[in-house]
């Protein structure tokens, strides 16, 4: 395990001892995915990939570190972690002392050489990658505006093809993912990429007065739901049957209430 220079955490890599070279693994997880192994089904589905990576990517926390005391250093002085202690395997690389050349300066004292970060040469070298990384994108024909302009480079019509500027700024943003923000930022300028469109503010949220006093109106509102019942009852509409029942002389009868109402008596002055 290293510690990964973007976020400074510890992230699994595989180190080939026989062939003295370093692999990033990146792990394929989908949410359904088994595996069919002789006549079982294994649960999970993880798909690991190993690809060759430069390891001046993790190489470049260390420099940085180092780089606050202002001198030269030697390599076993710089590269040294109490937490990730494997970090002294990346010493063991071959060509490795071709391969700093790129980020840092370099001074031999008594056949023995020191170190210390470069910025600039860190730049150029991180603008190469960018290069590498745009050849490969057209070589396999990856199709990059889309993704580009999904990112927020870009503000306004939607590209209809791809352009150079596309694949530099899709570049940058791969190469990002395994640089500090800071680094990111001065290889924009460095690529002399436009600047992120910076969304559009919201607007202030309408806050309510909180108050212990009760809130007064200040109209009535109520007389908007009120309802004139005689008017609506005179207003509707009578059906066959209610208006023969109207023609009925009702002079001599007793309502079903009366009825009720007698009965309610007679058990009160029983009781």
């Amino acid at each position: 395990m290293f510690r990964f220079v973007l976020t400074g955490e510890g992230t699994i890599y595989l180190f080939d001892l026989c062939l003295q070279q370093l692999f990033e693994i990146k792990v394929f997880k989908e949410k359904h995915h088994s595996w069919f192994i002789d006549q079982s089904v294994q649960s999970g589905g993880l798909l690991h990939f190993a690809t060759p990576m430069d390891p001046l990517f993790l190489l470049l926390h260390y420099l940085r570190k180092a780089d606050k005391e202002g001198k030269f250093q030697p390599l076993d002085q710089v590269v040294l972690d109490d937490t990730f202690p494997n970090c002294i395997l990346l010493l063991r690389l071959p060509d490795l002392e071709k391969l700093l050349q790129h980020v840092t300066e370099e001074k031999e004292v008594d056949k023995k050489k020191y170190y210390k970060y470069s910025k600039e040469k860190t730049i150029k070298w991180l603008g190469k990658k960018v290069q590498q990384t745009v050849s490969a994108l057209k070589t396999n024909n990856v199709n990059v505006s889309a993704r580009v302009q999904a990112t927020a480079f870009f503000s306004g019509d939607p590209f209809s093809s791809d352009k150079e500027e596309d694949y530099v700024c899709y570049a940058h943003g791969l190469i990002s993912d395994y640089i500090p923000k800071e680094l990111s930022d001065d290889l924009a300028k460095y690529l002399k990429l436009p600047e992120p469109s910076v969304p559009l503010p919201s607007p202030p949220s309408k806050k309510v007065k909180v108050s212990d006093e009760p809130i007064e109106a200040k109209e009535d509102y109520t007389k908007f739901n009120r309802k004139d019942l005689k008017t609506e009852k005179k207003n509707s509409k009578m059906t066959a049957a209610q208006k023969a029942l109207a023609k009925v002389d009702k002079s001599g009868m007793k309502s079903i209430d009366s009825f009720f109402a007698t009965k309610n008596k007679k058990k009160i002055e029983k009781i």
